[in-house]
């Protein structure tokens, strides 16, 4: 909850830089108080149902957003035994974790009963497949080299070489469909602004907002700790046996790049077309992950 917090403070902060603007820097030291300033105005704002919404879905569909990246979290290596949990099923569980918040999306633009949400929810499902079938072909390229669906274990497999190297194709796959996934621009489709008024969460006020915008830096969060773990050798630095950081010290340094990436391209790019998101995602991004899997399976078999 502190990450996602402070995320949006660097976001603004750095989105401020890019644009040669100051940012928050009223609210506390450097503006580092303004994230409590944002969680308060919203808990004072007053709460909005529409009539025809669904309440009871209308209600859940920000906690799903939230609690995805939270389940998310339980198995994700931040060093030598510093994790929640090591199921064998690692990698399956931290997929079908991150996919959950999806359906937050989902169901929070279909119970609105409005026009604008219910494109949203529409925009978000046909996305969410689209994308989630190259992220799932690109992180089978390091399961399938490490011989393990443990992420514990596909961390140790890259105690030498990080898999980023020899499945170049599978890292940058995987890295795009994070984006994807977590409705950040260039694939911000299911609240664009311009044309759906903020799609999905268009119909949420007061805290029930908030937790869809925490949601949605929590999800940047895990996505950037699952590129780290599966492509970049977790808690491993660049080169084999000279580690001059602790271990936990390598992950979050490159969590924090990834964050980093998420905001710069997010103030980068502008947006996709909706018949080009999909283009991109059939035409593109799934003949290059089946490639990467071909050439992970040849690695395995042959070396």
């Amino acid at each position: 909850m502190t990450a996602a917090a402070y995320m949006v403070w660097v976001e603004r902060r750095v989105a401020a830089w890019m644009q040669d603007r100051i940012g928050p820097n009223v609210v506390g030291p450097f503006g580092l108080l303004q994230p409590l300033a944002d969680v308060l105005k919203l808990a004072f704002k007053e709460e909005i149902i529409p009539d025809r919404a669904d309440k009871l879905v209308h209600f859940l569909a920000p906690g799903i957003l939230f609690a995805a990246p939270i389940i998310a979290l339980a198995v994700i290596p931040f060093g030598e035994g510093i994790y929640i949990s090591n199921p064998d099923f690692g990698l399956l569980w931290l997929l079908a974790a991150t996919s959950l918040a999806g359906y937050g999306v989902i169901l929070g633009g279909l119970s609105s009963g409005s026009k604008y949400s219910v494109l949203g929810g529409l925009r978000s499902t046909s996305q969410i497949i689209s994308y989630e079938i190259p992220m799932v072909i690109a992180a089978l390229g390091p399961a399938l080299m490490a011989g393990s669906l443990s992420l514990v274990d596909i961390v140790e497999a890259q105690r030498v070489v990080w898999f980023a190297i020899p499945q170049v194709l599978g890292f940058v796959v995987f890295l795009i469909t994070t984006y994807a996934e977590t409705n950040r621009l260039p694939f911000d489709l299911p609240e664009a602004e311009s044309e759906l008024v903020g799609g999905y969460h268009t119909e949420f006020s007061s805290l029930r907002f908030a937790w869809f915008f925490a949601g949605e830096y929590a999800n940047m969060v895990i996505a950037s700790a699952a590129v780290s773990v599966l492509f970049l050798g977790g808690w491993y630095g660049p080169l084999p046996g000279l580690n001059l950081l602790p271990g936990p010290h390598w992950m979050v340094m490159k969590m924090a790049f990834f964050l980093f990436l998420f905001v710069w391209v997010r103030w980068s790019l502008p947006r996709f077309r909706f018949d080009q998101l999909m283009h991109f995602s059939w035409k593109v991004l799934l003949p290059l992950a089946l490639a990467n899997l071909f050439v992970a399976t040849a690695i395995r078999v042959f070396w």
